[in-house]
This record gives structure tokens, sequence and C-alpha cells, in this order.
């Protein structure tokens, strides 16, 4: 599997799925969240998550991508940061859940967020570290491509280093 960090938009990402870091009521945010929910086209994308919900810290969900490049979206919820030892398992198992998912759609390519360290308050340079090391470690069978779509530079630069720490 290829792990592959670049600077940019998710939304314009054209692989097979693009995670959105979701709240567990699946409903239409701010950030990462609001930027999918409204390139995809907003209303039926809710409608469709409004089914799905709601679900557990840690869980991912799919859903179509609707007007985006990707053909589906893997809804994950990663934890808000509170400091304490579920913090790190729960936003692990966010990335895990959202690969399982890959996976049981037999998908080869999928681009992550940097889940739960915007309005969430995760720091950046612990969730980098746990979203890489998750991915190296997950077996994959289908999953071909994974990509760290980073939103600045702060959290660019970050993740390009803890990706050449961790290797």
């Amino acid at each position: 599997m290829e792990i592959k960090v670049i600077k940019g938009d998710i939304t314009e990402m054209g692989v097979d799925a693009i995670v959105n870091a979701a709240n567990k009521e699946l409903r239409w945010g701010s950030g990462v969240c609001g930027a999918i929910f409204n390139k995809a086209g907003g209303y039926k994308l809710q409608e469709e998550c409004d089914k799905l919900s709601p679900i557990k810290t840690g869980e991912a969900v799919i859903t179509n991508g609707y007007n985006l490049k990707a053909k589906y979206i893997i809804h994950a919820a990663g934890p808000v940061y509170m400091d304490n030892n579920e913090d790190a398992r729960l936003l692990t198992n966010a990335y895990k859940n959202s690969l399982d998912l890959a996976e049981k759609y037999k998908l080869k390519s999928i681009a992550f967020p940097s889940i739960s360290t915007g309005v969430y308050g995760y720091p950046v340079e612990e969730a980098s570290t746990i979203a890489i090391n998750t991915v190296k470690n997950y077996v994959a069978k289908s999953v071909e491509l994974v990509i760290f779509v980073c939103f600045d530079d702060y959290t660019y630069h970050l993740y390009l280093r803890n990706m050449k720490k961790e290797a």
C-alpha cells in the first residue's frame, strides 16, 4: 500500500472514497465536514446520513459521493480531545474503521483529512502520528493508495515529518 501526504482540498480528490471528519449525528457541520457537504450537494447527502445516524465515536459509515469526484464518502467520528487514555484508541478506531469500510467495498484509493484536529482540538503532532501508524500497520487487501490531505502548511509539514520519522 502506497501512502502519500499532500497539501490540498480533500473535496477535489479523485479517489474512490474521501473521509469526512464527521460528528456522531452525521450532521452538516463546519470545517472539513461543511466543505464536503457543500461540495457534495448538501441535502441529498444529509438525507442519506440521517438514515445512518447516530454513530459512536470511532465508528465509520459510508455514503454516496454525489457531486464529488470521489464515488463514496466515509464518515468517521473522531474524538473530541480530552487529554485522556481513550483519545488515542478512539482516533485509531476512526482510521481503522474507515479502512475496514474501504476494504469491504473493495476500494483501491482513499483520502483522509486530519481527523479531530480542527474544532475537536486534537493536537496535530499526536494525531498525525496515530493516523500514520494506524495506516502503516493496516493489512490491506484491496486498498492500494492512502492519501493524507492536509489543509494548511502546519499540518502538512507535521504529517510529512512524521511520515519520515515513522518509516
